[in-house]
């Protein structure tokens, strides 16, 4: 059962700077340059937020300088049993996995199993027979090159989204598929264009968790256990949350006509039970404080609590754009997309240049801000995933806390 820790011992635990949970050290806003006051402001909208019925609950954390300055659990996990939100709540994270993904694929490359130009066909025969149709009226053909491991990371590959009526139509994606089954669904559906030619972004980086198996000779979700989140001390980063954690998952909420909230299921499969498919692209669930651990990580280029996961010039390579220029134009020239899987600030006139986040399809977000030293995380559980701008207008308070 979840539980919350009386007020008088979280003090006690943030005075003496200790380690709460499995999570980073604890501090003051005021130790690490932040106002207490503005962040008071960020707690009163996601309170208001839970009681207009926008959203049932949401965890929320700020973290500068490698220690925890804010962390509020408010509103509920479920509306019909009430059970509070709590640090510990667990999260169906979605598309923040694709970050986790990038990470695992990088460290193989840091280990030299592969080159990141690469044909994926060398590790996948399958996609010797991908072809691409890049128009409706157009035939099938060969692409004009093949699709790199690159390409998968930068979402450039021609694949296309689990959601598209495209692979809808050809039954691509299911959790009740293997990941091998998965493979061969999707090369049989044509490219959307020529590899290096477009962002889109893809079911690319579930393709990159089969790359790891067959680099390692490992399944995916042994060797994320293995190799990031038992080191990193992740301790509620699953694909399946088992008996003993299902008290502490959250709810996933969908507006109703009369502004209230109804439980809805996105998945046919849910992440109670172990699917056949672990997709490196939407399939773990998480906590705020394990995500910080992640994020913090990252930010530390690659190293924490003294265990290091990827050589700094990796990080620094994955967090910054990798998007070809034409191909960055056309994605609108002022936010790139890195190897991380994570978009990343480029205006030059922008105070957050060179922050990068991503987010998740049920309500998920985090920020990493290299400039402020500074990691932001919000989770609630809703489809659709941004209520009334919840983010942004959660984003905005953060920013203006900062001294």
């Amino acid at each position: 059962m979840s539980r919350r820790i009386p007020p008088v011992a979280m003090m006690l635990v943030m005075l003496a700077g200790s380690v709460f949970g499995q999570g980073l050290p604890r501090t003051s806003p005021e130790a690490v340059g932040l106002a207490p006051d503005v962040l008071s402001e960020a707690t009163a909208l996601l309170n208001q937020f839970v009681a207009d019925r926008k959203i049932a609950g949401a965890v929320a954390a700020v973290a500068r300088n490698g220690r925890v300055a804010y962390l509020e659990a408010i509103g509920v996990q479920d509306l019909e049993s009430k059970a509070p939100m709590t640090d510990r709540t667990l999260f169906r994270i979605y598309s923040m996995t694709k970050p986790v993904t990038g990470v695992a694929v990088m460290m193989l490359h840091d280990e030299g199993r592969f080159r990141l130009d690469d044909p994926v066909a060398k590790y996948l025969p399958e996609f010797n027979d991908v072809m691409v149709v890049p128009g409706a009226d157009q035939p099938a053909r060969r692409p004009s090159r093949a699709i790199t491991v690159d390409d998968l990371l930068l979402h450039t590959s021609g694949l296309s989204h689990r959601t598209s009526e495209l692979y809808r139509n050809a039954k691509v994606r299911s959790r009740a598929d293997t990941l091998p089954s998965f493979i061969g669904n999707i090369v049989r559906a044509p490219l959307m264009e020529d590899p290096g030619t477009r962002f889109r972004y893809s079911e690319a980086t579930t393709v990159l968790g089969r790359l790891v198996e067959v680099w390692t000779g490992k399944p995916f979700d042994a060797f994320l256990d293995e190799r990031v989140f038992r080191p990193l001390r992740m301790t509620d980063t699953v694909f399946t949350v088992g008996p003993d954690r299902q008290a502490r998952l959250a709810t996933v909420y969908a507006p109703v006509a009369d502004g209230g909230l109804t439980p809805t299921e996105i998945e046919a499969v849910p992440f109670t039970q172990r699917p056949a498919l672990i997709e490196g692209a939407v399939g773990l669930v998480s906590t705020v404080p394990d995500y910080l651990r992640f994020s913090q990580m990252l930010l530390n280029k690659g190293e924490l609590d003294g265990i290091r996961l990827l050589k700094a010039a990796t990080v620094e390579r994955m967090t910054a754009n990798g998007l070809p220029d034409a191909v960055l134009k056309v994605r609108g020239g002022s936010m790139g997309w890195g190897l991380a899987n994570v978009n990343i600030v480029l205006d030059p006139g922008s105070p957050l240049r060179g922050e990068y986040s991503w987010d998740g399809t049920a309500g998920t977000i985090f920020w990493i801000d290299p400039a402020r030293e500074m990691i932001t995380i919000l989770m609630t559980q809703s489809a659709p995933s941004n209520p009334d701008g919840i983010r942004q207008k959660f984003k905005a308070i953060v920013q203006r806390a900062v001294k």
